[in-house]
């Protein structure tokens, strides 16, 4: 990381996925080169801004060019980590939890899952595309043992917390949790609160205010 980087929002950080999303859909297009305005108008997001975001890493693009597809797609990539592979276990394998582990997109971006578990003995013993349910019990071991990076959390909140302490404890790095608490764990383990209600409320917000912009 540059100095430069040290510095950078959330708020860039967040909109770097969706960057790395349109300009994958614009390579697969055969799309060679874009300028700022091109892509402001397919992202709706104004070309100041994605030269200020781009601006944050050293640019990217060549005075009277724009920006080259591929290697913009690449360079973000990069940024994301998505030049390397994440091995990632996912906890609690309930209806969540199997959705995101038949979820192929996450191989191709590089994330490996490498296990899941639950206390449910009724799915103890089966398997999501070949990847087989555990016991909590085995958890820690299995953590320890297999280099798990990031752990994803599909568990009531009651249990999420504890759970996450002992991931904390056995060397995980990262934490993607659905659980609808918000976690607080050591410096140096990295969280993502994902809280899907929370959306939603957000869209009804959205819905409300534009039928009564309509009314009006």
């Amino acid at each position: 990381m540059t100095e430069n980087e040290k510095g950078i929002s959330q708020a860039v950080i967040g909109r770097l996925p969706r960057y790395f999303r349109y300009l994958g859909e614009l390579r697969d297009a055969g799309v060679e080169r874009i300028s700022s305005q091109d892509l402001s108008e397919l992202m709706k997001v104004t070309a100041s801004q994605i030269r200020q975001d781009f601006n944050n890493f050293g640019g990217f693009g060549q005075q009277g060019y724009g920006y080259n597809v591929e290697y913009l797609y690449r360079e973000i990539g990069k940024i994301l980590g998505l030049d390397q592979t994440h091995n990632f276990i996912i906890v609690g394998s309930g209806n969540l939890g199997r959705a995101l582990g038949n979820y192929l997109n996450f191989e191709r971006r590089g994330f490996l899952l490498k296990g899941m578990f639950d206390q449910n003995p009724d799915v103890i013993g089966s398997t999501v595309r070949g990847v087989k349910i555990m016991p909590m019990e085995e958890m820690e071991r299995f953590v320890r043992e297999n280099d798990i990076d990031i752990a994803v959390l599909t568990l009531p909140k009651t249990s999420a917390v504890g759970v996450a302490d002992k991931l904390a404890q056995n060397g995980i790095k990262a934490i993607w949790n659905f659980a609808h608490v918000d976690l607080n764990l050591p410096k140096g383990i990295q969280v993502e609160n994902v809280h899907l209600s929370d959306s939603l409320m957000k869209l009804s917000y959205n819905l409300t205010r534009y039928r009564k912009e309509q009314e009006e």
